[in-house]
């Protein structure tokens, strides 16, 4: 698998992403988060001539790399937004005519590690943290221009942090902030020690968050998934973190954000999709060695059940 991998990107849980997506290899496939093209190569080598994938990023960084990698082949097209508006970037003939869908949620090696994108606080860069030029909100208008409510808001919904109220609070005293490093010792003023790199952790991860509205494009793209999938048709969904892991998961159970089943007046079962993976799939102690950053990940599938006949 490492040929799949490039100084760009490493794909995580490579094998199970492509074994449970490609059903059918003259299917027609999104991969809705391209990055540096691992998937989608490993993706296109299952297809045959009629097959077709589309790679959907908004990073134009990540578009040249897998276009540079990808050109040759006929059958992938590189579209660039994001996968939250993958209803209005695909052509509406596709609609209900997908075979499957991967979703590889996150931020990508490169973006991580390119100071001048900002999302780690191991390296000093200006607070940017878009994952690309469609997004105006920056980090650094987060920082600096929230009031005290939506920083707490934030850092608590979004990084499930204790001491939002208190950060919030300091980095509000620090300001101007204007670079990761800035940003990083107002947080390490209220929490220092062994919880200190958990907790800048969760901050970055809120706002980094906040800043590319991810949650409320996965929902978006995960609804789109009813309508664009095919009868039968999978949805592949690697998520890193909790709250990405459990709406993915209550979606592929009940359809829904709340993992309620919707249930007809005889009690059967009207959620779209069947669920294939009872529990995440983790990647193990071999692929952990060699990509860290696949420790968090968690991999889901589902798929759209079949067009049931009236009585």
């Amino acid at each position: 698998m490492s040929r799949f991998a490039t100084e760009y990107h490493a794909p995580v849980l490579l094998s199970p992403t492509v074994s449970h997506l490609v059903t059918k290899s003259s299917g027609v496939y999104v991969d809705g988060t391209l990055g540096g093209g691992g998937h989608s190569q490993a993706i296109l080598e299952q297809l045959d001539e009629n097959g077709k994938l589309f790679g959907i990023d908004q990073d134009d960084e990540a578009l040249r790399e897998a276009t540079a990698r990808l050109r040759n082949d006929a059958r992938f097209e590189a579209v660039k937004g994001n996968f939250g508006f993958y209803d209005v970037l695909l052509a509406p003939e596709y609609k209900g005519k997908i075979t499957g869908i991967l979703l590889d949620l996150g931020v990508s090696s490169h973006q991580i590690d390119d100071p001048a994108r900002g999302f780690s606080f191991q390296q000093e860069g200006p607070l940017d943290m878009r994952m690309g030029n469609l997004m105006r909100l920056s980090a650094e208008q987060v920082v600096n221009e929230y009031d005290l409510g939506e920083l707490r808001r934030i850092f608590y919904e979004y990084g499930e942090e204790r001491h939002s109220n208190a950060i919030a609070k300091k980095i509000i005293e620090s300001r101007p902030i204007a670079t990761t490093a800035e940003l990083k010792k107002a947080i390490t003023k209220v929490v220092s020690g062994k919880f200190e790199n958990k907790t800048l952790a969760r901050i970055f991860q809120a706002i980094r968050i906040e800043v590319n509205r991810e949650l409320e494009m996965l929902r978006q793209a995960l609804e789109h998934a009813v309508e664009w999938l095919e009868p039968g048709g999978r949805l592949v969904v690697i998520s890193y973190h909790s709250l990405e892991d459990r709406l993915v998961k209550h979606f592929m159970k009940a359809g829904n954000f709340e993992g309620e089943i919707p249930k007809d007046l005889y009690g059967n079962n009207l959620s779209p999709f069947d669920v294939i993976t009872r529990k995440p799939i983790e990647a193990d102690d071999k692929e952990i060695a060699e990509n860290p950053r696949s420790r968090s990940a968690r991999l889901r599938v589902a798929e759209k059940r079949e067009v049931q006949e009236a009585a």
